[in-house]
């Protein structure tokens, strides 16, 4: 399981792939969670001893400037080698996931970068992510949350043309789903924005969300 954090922390994502170069030539997160399904360990075991602890690091050096963007890409590459072996598991219900997020880009922004970023760094930490993708309308929200009764919403915007829109969705979400969850972030997005449009949840970095979600999800 230390192997396979490490792998995490570090973005190694097979034996074939040639960073970080002081691992060259070793099994990756993809060799060595294969090798560990086929030792008997649990698919939960790897996801919270192995999968959970590498990105708990990555988190925490992203959220203190330690690393950056593609260096939390580089992880998140090796962590979806290792949940390609076991998503089989968390979809046939052998092993149990924390809990639903849906996340998405608001109506009128495409980008995707920190959307994707905090995707990833949820998935990591065992929960089962529906990423709507970008331009997403509050329609499309109450849709999905209303299919998976608990999940949590986390609205994402990078400009402040459309972080407004937040507050629309938010409002059209609390009318159809009262007792709904909803985080917001984004490179505009404060916490004063937050309790401003009433949603429940706001971090300037994906470890808090993280975070968050291990106080609520059920």
């Amino acid at each position: 399981m230390e192997q396979i954090a490490h792998c995490i922390e570090f973005g190694k994502i097979n034996r074939t792939s040639p960073y970080p170069a002081d691992m060259k030539d070793k099994d990756g997160a993809d060799e060595l969670t294969r090798q560990a399904l086929n030792d008997g360990i649990t698919p939960n075991e790897i996801l919270n001893k192995g999968l959970m602890s590498g990105m708990e690091k990555v988190g925490v050096k992203f959220r203190e400037n330690k690393i950056f963007v593609p260096q939390v890409l580089m992880s998140a590459k090796a962590m979806s080698a290792s949940m390609v072996h076991l998503k089989p598991y968390f979809i046939s219900g052998e092993a149990e996931r924390k809990g639903i997020f849906i996340v998405g880009t608001v109506q009128g922004d495409l980008h995707d970068i920190g959307k994707n970023l905090v995707a990833m760094m949820v998935e990591g930490n065992g929960y089962e992510v529906i990423d709507l993708g970008t331009d997403v309308q509050a329609e499309r929200f109450i849709e999905e949350a209303g299919k998976h009764p608990g999940s949590i919403i986390g609205l994402s915007a990078l400009l402040t043309t459309t972080m407004t829109n937040m507050e629309v969705i938010t409002n059209r979400i609390r009318v159809a789903l009262p007792e709904q969850k909803i985080c917001i972030g984004g490179a505009p997005v404060t916490e004063e924005f937050r309790k401003k449009i009433n949603a429940d949840f706001y971090s300037p970095d994906p470890q808090g969300l993280v975070e968050y979600l291990a106080t609520v999800s059920r």
